[in-house]
């Protein structure tokens, strides 16, 4: 028992421990600033600052003439500052890390340049007074980082040795494509917030899509997902493969939570407390979905004593050519 604590500290030195809750930290704090900026547009605070970057042409700060709508848009403005934070401090551990991973500092640059990016892209929703399509594209900003901030935090837990298949090629396959329409999906749901009565201001212009048809190609979309990520169930669980069955578990769970919230908001008018959840869901689908991605594969323990730490941290997952 001495000997495997023992290696379980040298597998896990503290430093990559700090760089592992940093990395989480960052996920949850994209969630968090999605979440924000939804508030902004429910609460039709788009335009509370009607300019960028600066929030009037004579102030960077919000102005008492501006009211609470000001106050709401440029709070959220401000919580971009403090996600940045997060991400150049999971930078900087990095760059200190001994013995970096491959891919790590790529990631955690990524993390940090999406941050003034999807900031730039969101300056634009401003200054194109809350065009739906930017304001679209605003979001799958968002869930790009958030997608990146999770892809660090994973290969942080990783070992250093090589990545082995855990499940048949046909069903990577299919994890990839049920992937792929889970961010269709995203990206339609995008449409139809631009097509609804949210616009976050009361003057901002709509797509011109019609709401009751997007939104049936919304759900036929939801339909094929959770009927993809059953079918990974019944696959997973049929070659043995354990950890990808809980994780298709968790992203069937995940999506008909998310489907029932859309279904209920839609029959009652889309209220905004609604549309909120539905944004946190969406999240939770992409990060469930990429969390089924991760358990067609695992990296191997680059030595055996990390490969000790390794089996007293997990259970075995079967291997299938």
């Amino acid at each position: 028992m001495r000997r495997i604590c023992a290696v379980n500290r040298i597998a896990r030195p503290v430093p990559g421990i700090l760089l592992r809750r940093l990395a989480l930290a960052s996920i949850i704090a994209n969630v968090g600033i999605v979440l924000t900026g939804g508030a902004v547009r429910l609460t039709a605070s788009g335009l509370g600052c009607p300019t960028w970057p600066r929030c009037t042409d004579d102030s960077y700060v919000t102005t008492p003439e501006m009211g609470v709508y000001g106050v709401i848009e440029f709070s959220n403005r401000m919580l971009a500052f403090a996600v940045g934070l997060i991400a150049l401090a999971t930078l900087l551990a990095v760059l200190t890390l001994k013995g970096r991973r491959p891919g790590l500092l790529a990631l955690s640059v990524v993390v940090f340049l999406g941050i003034p990016a999807q900031a730039v892209v969101g300056g634009i929703t401003v200054l194109t007074n809350l065009n739906p399509w930017v304001v679209g594209l605003h979001f799958l900003a968002s869930m790009a980082v958030i997608a990146a901030a999770y892809a660090l935090w994973r290969r942080i837990g990783d070992p250093d040795g090589p990545t082995v298949a855990v499940v048949p090629t046909p069903l990577r396959a299919l994890a990839r494509i049920t992937t792929g329409v889970a961010v269709a999906v995203l990206v339609i749901g995008t449409w139809v917030t631009g097509s609804g009565p949210h616009a976050g201001d009361h003057g901002a212009a709509r797509n011109g899509l019609a709401p009751e048809t997007i939104s049936q190609v919304h759900a036929d979309g939801v339909f094929l997902l959770i009927g993809l990520s059953m079918a990974l169930i019944f696959a997973f669980r049929a070659v043995g493969a354990r950890r990808a069955t809980r994780a298709a578990i968790v992203l069937v769970a995940v999506e008909l939570g998310q489907g029932l919230i859309g279904f209920v908001q839609y029959f009652t008018h889309v209220p905004a407390i609604l549309v909120g959840a539905h944004m946190l869901g969406s999240c939770l689908v992409l990060l469930a979905a990429l969390s089924v991605q991760w358990s067609t594969r695992e990296r191997r323990p680059a030595t055996p004593a990390a490969e000790v730490a390794a089996t007293d941290a997990a259970d075995p997952v079967p291997i299938t050519a």
